[in-house]
């Protein structure tokens, strides 16, 4: 497993993997924010306002560091950024389930999406992935600040 996790070829895939996850999630968002601002809405944790930040910020956050990840840069600042996400992700879903809140996930826009276990399940998934490219050894094929191999 360890020299699995050192390979520059699987670390790549990983990057390409979760950075195109959160671009792809980004670009849905952003195409359409008063709808992601409702699905922010439907969680009822926000108010109307913050609930309209978060639909205009959050997707411009995924998308640049879904970029840098799969471009190279800062790319493990950007794996602790997407972790940081899925965590929140995570709890996000899990205390909506707990409440009994029923709704759209919003994750990739208009794309119907039910907060559910199988959701937590596959966000841990991510979470694993982007874990590995935050404590690795560094890899090639970056632009900038891609740290030591070993």
């Amino acid at each position: 497993m360890k020299k699995l996790i050192g390979n520059k070829y699987f670390l790549l895939l990983l990057r390409l993997i979760i950075g195109g996850i959160f671009i792809w999630a980004a670009v849905t968002k952003i195409a359409d924010p008063l709808s992601f601002a409702q699905d922010v809405r439907n969680y009822r944790l926000t108010g109307q306002l913050v609930s309209f930040l978060t639909a205009l910020f959050l997707p411009w956050i995924e998308l640049l560091g879904g970029l840098f990840l799969i471009i190279g840069i800062f790319p493990r600042a950007s794996a602790l950024l997407l972790s940081g996400l899925l965590t929140f992700f995570i709890m996000l879903v899990a205390i909506t389930i707990i409440r009994g809140i029923n709704v759209e996930c919003g994750c990739f826009g208009t794309i119907s999406r039910r907060t559910d276990f199988w959701l937590i399940l596959e966000d841990a998934v991510w979470l694993v992935m982007s874990l590995i490219l935050l404590f690795s050894p560094g890899n090639d094929f970056c632009l900038f600040k891609c740290g030591p191999r070993s």
